[in-house]
């Protein structure tokens, strides 16, 4: 699995012009309990033609960021804020094709750091994934917001950002932040928000972070 892992990279930019903010269109392939079982044979041909497809996206700047998440699925994050144009860019996978994920796509709008393509010379990281996803829309998300901003002062935040204003967004953190620490969250303690916690493997730097 090592040679698919690596070959999540990205194409070479000039890293200060994306470190700007703006917004992308962020998406989830995941896992699909009840996708066709393939042959061996059928299956790597797909995923090769996946990883295939992640560089010439890349590439051509239309796929700024990448990677897989431990226990399968992974996301991407793509440089548009128009649906259908990323869902034309992702009409182009094999494995998108093949029906392989379940695909979600969200405008995401960076709100600690940012998203940087990286070079060819990289190091493959993990670090801990969480995803927000609103339960109740009567709370304030002020007291979230100030929870992120307080682990960011304690430089544990890789990166953050939103898919809306209802607290629905993601968390990018240190490998060793525990779900427990995330728990605290005033709003996943009071139910307003739900949090799920991943290992994610990306190439360092993907998230503007040093």
């Amino acid at each position: 699995m090592k040679k698919f892992f690596v070959l999540f990279l990205f194409v070479t930019l000039d890293v200060a012009a994306f470190a700007q903010a703006k917004s992308y269109t962020f998406v989830f392939l995941n896992n699909k309990p009840d996708k066709e079982v393939l042959s061996k044979e059928k299956s790597d041909s797909i995923m090769q033609g996946h990883m295939n497809n992640i560089g010439r996206l890349a590439k051509e700047g239309k796929l700024l960021a990448a990677g897989p998440f431990e226990g399968g699925g992974g996301l991407f994050v793509l440089n548009t804020i128009s649906v259908d144009e990323a869902k034309q860019w992702l009409e182009t996978d094999p494995g998108v094709k093949a029906k392989r994920w379940n695909i979600e796509m969200f405008p995401f709008t960076p709100t600690v750091n940012s998203i940087c393509p990286v070079g060819e010379k990289y190091e493959m990281v993990f670090y801990q994934f969480v995803r927000f996803t609103a339960a109740a829309s009567s709370e304030s998300i002020n007291k979230h917001a100030e929870f992120i901003q307080q682990l960011s002062k304690e430089g544990l935040v890789i990166g953050a950002g939103d898919f809306d204003t209802r607290g629905n967004g993601i968390l990018i953190l240190k490998a060793d932040v525990t779900k427990e620490r995330v728990d605290t969250d005033p709003l996943v303690v009071s139910g307003a928000l739900k949090a799920e916690m991943k290992k994610l493997y990306i190439a360092k730097g993907s998230f503007c972070e040093k």
